[in-house]
């Protein structure tokens, strides 16, 4: 179950919580170290570009998975599997070199590492997951389980 209250009433099943793996930070904004650091899985150096959003649709055929992640190479950005059923996605945006001639005068770009964290349901075949990066946008494409449908047979009812 998530740790994140739910603010629309029971809208989220309790078997299956897809962001059961979410640690909300409420204090991750602040300029002094959290008190639940050390309890979360993101580390402080992981906060700086945890904002990357990510949408999660389910298909017929698949869980679809997509990612902005902006001004990022492939090469930059990892897509794993932990434990049969954790997708992860992660990666790092390195921060931009200076020239001592250069003066800034504003930096608003985030750098830093992300990673984010979900438990997939049972019907997702693992072992076919596909990821693709265009625009920046990564897609996480990963296709279902076949559900067989239950043979019914009709049975006459005699008088």
């Amino acid at each position: 179950m998530s740790l994140i209250p739910s603010f629309f009433g029971n809208h989220r099943s309790s078997i299956f919580d897809p962001f059961s793996l979410d640690v909300w930070d409420p204090f991750k904004d602040f300029p002094f170290s959290s008190p639940s650091s050390s309890l979360s899985t993101r580390s402080s150096e992981t906060s700086a570009f945890v904002n990357t959003r990510i949408d999660w649709k389910e298909t017929p055929e698949a869980h679809v998975f997509k990612a902005d992640v902006p001004g990022l190479k492939k090469e930059e950005v990892k897509v794993e599997v932990e434990d049969d059923r954790v997708l992860q996605i992660s990666g790092e945006r390195n921060v931009e070199k200076e020239d001592k001639n250069d003066t800034w005068h504003r930096v608003e770009r985030s750098s830093g590492k992300f990673m984010r964290r979900f438990r997939l349901p049972e019907n997702a075949k693992m072992d076919q997951i596909k990821a693709s990066m265009e625009n920046g946008v990564l897609t996480v494409t990963i296709p279902k389980l076949e559900v067989k449908k239950p043979n019914v047979k009709s049975i006459e009812i005699s008088s």
